[in-house]
């Protein structure tokens, strides 16, 4: 993937990814009423398909003419000349992502298949020449002085671009001469984005040993939520020991990447390992500092305060890390089917507006969605936004659980503010990740609230609270102990290679803090850091969940409290996708995430549920 100063937009939002036995094409779906899989033929038929192949040589084929035309010049384009090679640019760039979205789609519906494998490192070493035409136009829009582009965008035409420029000179502090970036841009493919895949296809190709089967990692980690403790005490001894067996080369490559993010954030003077993602995010060291802060400093009264209750509603004594996400008794937690599932998110948000229903039903009626938990496919979930002129893509694994559900709820909340904002077109639709997880965590809300308002049973109302609340722990708590544990194996790696047991101990170190004295953690769950795949693809991208939960917390206030004309402004602040900054956005709701009280607003909101349980 090249540098992100010369690709604005880089295609993907949340949590990353041709089956040849169908998974692409109209059979997606296995039978009627199981989860379905997708139909990527919307961005292409196959991977040799006409099309794909024409969009590779036309891109490859506009981008030198592209270079040709402007490289040297751009700085002496008047305004209306600046924009047109922007739109030119941009339209060069939507089918490199159209591409390389169907490459990495495909791997993720298949990353066993040798096939896929194989053309998804095709795509994406063409992909990275093809850039290698255009690297200079972002480098030579950073070199034009303040004062001079200040004067063309006073050109109509090339105003509409202000919000693309204004991002995009955001990195313009840590640009490099123009042959270190080229050399970077080609290096990519053998670089960090080699060490990516080996990290993928080996996880995806773990089997756990567990009571005579082999299971996926994704299958083996499914039990652990399991109510039989017996059970999840096995498939938890059995995950740490396949995760231990392959703890040389899993280190291997984190120590790797997070050298590799050091060599590259020294060359560019980035302050700190957090630094990038915050200047990417458009939001201040500060702000992220402060919201650490907050939630760290309220982890007594948050998770250390929930999970004693849990112990407690067990019968244990201690929790063990296996029985973080243990059912709670009496929870009916039933078998939800996928027609079910897909129901109660529909008429969830077709409940908050039907303008959002209408976008949720088109994921759910169309072959959007690959939900089927099968072999090879990615253990995650994710919403994809390919480009403008297609539509998103969802990937997930329904098991047919409430967090299953609320996972659907999660992801098409991404898919309806990546479709509203689409209308702002390739560059400008992105949105910075402290405002990427809104939607997806307000759609959350509104299921569960839908949910809990349909339930009439006060034992099962209590025991859905007490699940929201484990998920709003997961969501801030547990993601902000990642963030903390990145940052201590980041500003460590410094200083020389770690070994696998002192990673673990950092990892032990923020879950003990995080997690609390219910819990007593066994040597095998210092392991656990080694699949989590953030830590891989997006360092430091996990504390935009604990951004969004808290903003939206506080945004559901506004809406309970004072509900008129919430869902038009709502819908607005979607649209808008990447072309306002976060307090522009939030400013028609009279909050301000760089006020602190913002951040404790939010987590009063967990904290009053905990209230209401321990009063239960």
């Amino acid at each position: 993937m090249a540098y992100e100063l010369s690709r604005p937009h880089l295609g993907s939002t949340s949590d990353f990814r041709f089956s040849p036995d169908g998974a692409n094409g109209p059979s997606a779906r296995l039978n009627e009423g199981e989860p379905p899989r997708w139909d990527l033929s919307d961005l292409y038929p196959a991977p040799d398909s006409q099309k794909l192949v024409a969009d590779r040589t036309r891109a490859a084929e506009d981008a030198r003419a592209f270079q040709d035309a402007y490289r040297g010049r751009v700085a002496s384009l008047s305004g209306k000349e600046l924009a047109g090679a922007i739109e030119t640019y941009e339209a060069i760039d939507e089918t490199l992502g159209r591409i390389g979205s169907f490459a990495s789609l495909s791997f993720s519906a298949d990353m066993s298949d040798a096939g896929v494998a194989k053309f998804n490192q095709s795509v994406t070493e063409s992909l990275s020449d093809i850039s290698s035409s255009l690297l200079f136009f972002t480098l030579e829009l950073n070199r034009i002085e303040d004062a001079d582009l200040e004067l063309k965008l006073q050109t109509p035409e090339l105003a509409r671009w202000r919000p693309f420029l204004r991002d995009l000179r955001m990195f313009r502090a840590h640009q490099l001469a123009d042959d270190i970036e080229q050399v970077l841009l080609e290096k990519s493919v053998t670089g960090a984005s080699a060490w990516r895949r080996l990290y993928d296809e080996h996880l995806a190709a773990l089997r756990v040993p567990f009571d005579g089967a082999s299971l996926t990692l994704g299958d083996a980690l499914n039990r652990m939520s399991d109510p039989s403790h017996a059970v999840r005490e096995r498939a938890a001894k059995a995950v740490g020991a396949t995760l231990q067996d392959n703890l040389r080369l899993l280190s291997l490559v984190t120590n790797t990447l997070a050298k590799d993010k050091a060599i590259s954030d020294k060359l560019r003077g980035y302050a700190r390992p957090e630094s990038y993602r915050n200047v990417s995010n458009m939001v201040e060291d500060e702000v992220v500092d402060a919201l650490v802060s907050a939630v760290v400093a309220d982890y007594p009264r948050l998770s250390h305060r929930y999970y004693t209750l849990k112990a407690k509603w067990l019968g244990l004594e201690k929790l063990e890390h296996w029985d973080r996400n243990a059912p709670l008794p009496g929870m009916n937690e039933g078998d939800i089917s996928w027609p079910e599932a897909t129901r109660i998110v529909r008429q969830a948000y077709d409940g908050f507006d039907p303008r959002l229903g209408s976008i949720v039903g088109d994921f759910l009626d169309k072959p959007w969605i690959d939900a089927a938990p099968v072999p090879g496919k990615s253990s995650g979930a994710f919403a994809h936004p390919t480009v403008p002129s297609a539509h998103p893509y969802i990937l997930m694994n329904f098991r047919g659980r409430t967090r299953d559900v609320m996972t659907l709820a999660h992801e098409i909340g991404h898919g309806v503010h990546q479709t509203l904002a689409g209308e702002q077109g390739y560059f400008m639709s992105a949105t910075p990740l402290t405002l990427a997880e809104t939607a997806s965590v307000f759609g959350e809300m509104l299921t569960f609230q839908h949910l809990l308002d349909a339930e009439k049973d006060p034992t099962q109302r209590r025991l859905m609270l007490a699940s929201k609340v484990e998920d709003m722990l997961n969501t801030v708590v547990r993601q902000i102990a990642f963030y903390r544990f990145e940052s201590l194996v980041h500003n460590e790696r410094r200083d020389g290679e770690l070994l696998p047991e002192r990673i673990g101990e950092l990892w032990r170190q923020v879950q003990t803090e995080s997690l609390g004295p219910a819990f007593n953690f066994t040597p095998d769950y210092d392991t656990y850091w080694s699949y989590v795949p953030h830590f891989i693809h997006s360092p430091f991208y996990v504390y935009a969940y604990a951004f969004g939960d808290c903003l939206v917390n506080a945004l559901y206030g506004v809406y309970r409290e004072n509900g008129s004309g919430f869902q038009d402004k709502y819908i607005a602040m979607l649209q808008a996708g990447g072309t306002l900054r976060h307090k522009e956005l939030l400013a028609p709701f009279g909050l301000d995430a760089s006020d602190p009280a913002f951040w404790r607003k939010g987590l009063d909101v967990i904290s009053g549920f905990i209230d209401q349980l321990e009063n239960a």
